[in-house]
């Protein structure tokens, strides 16, 4: 066999570019459906955000504090799953993952007020994606795969199933995840026999629970109570799994 010239040599190297990228990416989309797929059914006992957090504390010579227990959606109040519409999406069992009408309201409000807090239109399916398959961050990168792990489950769950994943994958507390845990520590209770009003405590804590307690709420939580539970009166029932 003759010399390959420099054409032939580039040539190749490229054909086996294009294989190992075809391989990269036909494994990722098989692996990630698989996993989504296999967590349609299986409990969801860790998330990369537990992890993150417990590296966190060991970096800062804290205690290691990991309080989890998945409970299924029968076991948690059905008063939670209004709350945390109420406070968080109120047309979770209306839309296909992505609120469009809260994208465009928060795009031209935070476009017109520039110096007040930027508001945010992430849907529970949305976080729920987040939650269990990627890393905290406002990148690009991690909210292009936001969108396609929201696709996913979207496509693959039910709206039953993303709501039992959201309640029990959720950050609710510093160190605390989910509805089972933050009803023992907050509440000194089973999640089954959390009331209405510790429910829209919860829900107002979400946008930052380790800044806002719902064992010690202060005004602004209180506020965000009283307004969560008028806006329950208005949001679907969840339906039974």
């Amino acid at each position: 066999m003759g010399k390959l010239t420099v054409s032939q040599t580039k040539t190749l190297v490229l054909q086996k570019i294009r294989k190992v990228l075809l391989w990269i990416v036909a494994t990722f989309f098989v692996s990630t459906i698989l996993s989504v797929v296999v967590l349609r059914w299986v409990p969801v006992w860790f998330t990369p955000l537990m992890f993150i957090r417990l590296f966190q504390q060991a970096g800062q010579g804290h205690e290691l504090v990991l309080r989890h227990r998945w409970v299924p959606l029968e076991d948690i109040s059905p008063s939670l799953p209004k709350a945390v519409m109420a406070g968080e999406d109120a047309r979770f069992l209306d839309h296909h993952g992505f609120d469009y009408r809260a994208i465009e309201y928060a795009a031209m409000r935070n476009i017109s007020h520039p110096e007040k807090r930027k508001l945010g239109a992430s849907t529970i399916s949305q976080q729920t994606a987040k939650n269990v398959f990627l890393w905290p961050g406002r990148s690009w990168i991690r909210k292009g795969f936001e969108v396609y792990f929201t696709a996913l489950i979207e496509l693959i769950w039910s709206k039953e199933r993303i709501m039992e994943v959201y309640l029990n994958s959720i950050e609710m507390g510093d160190g605390i995840y989910g509805a089972s845990a933050v009803a023992e520590w907050h509440f000194h209770k089973s999640a089954a026999d959390l009331t209405k009003s510790e429910c829209a405590l919860i829900a107002g804590s979400l946008p930052n629970p380790r800044k806002y307690n719902s064992a010690d709420p202060g005004p602004y939580l209180r506020k965000r109570q009283g307004r969560i539970l008028r806006e329950m009166r208005f949001v679907k029932t969840l339906p039974d799994k």
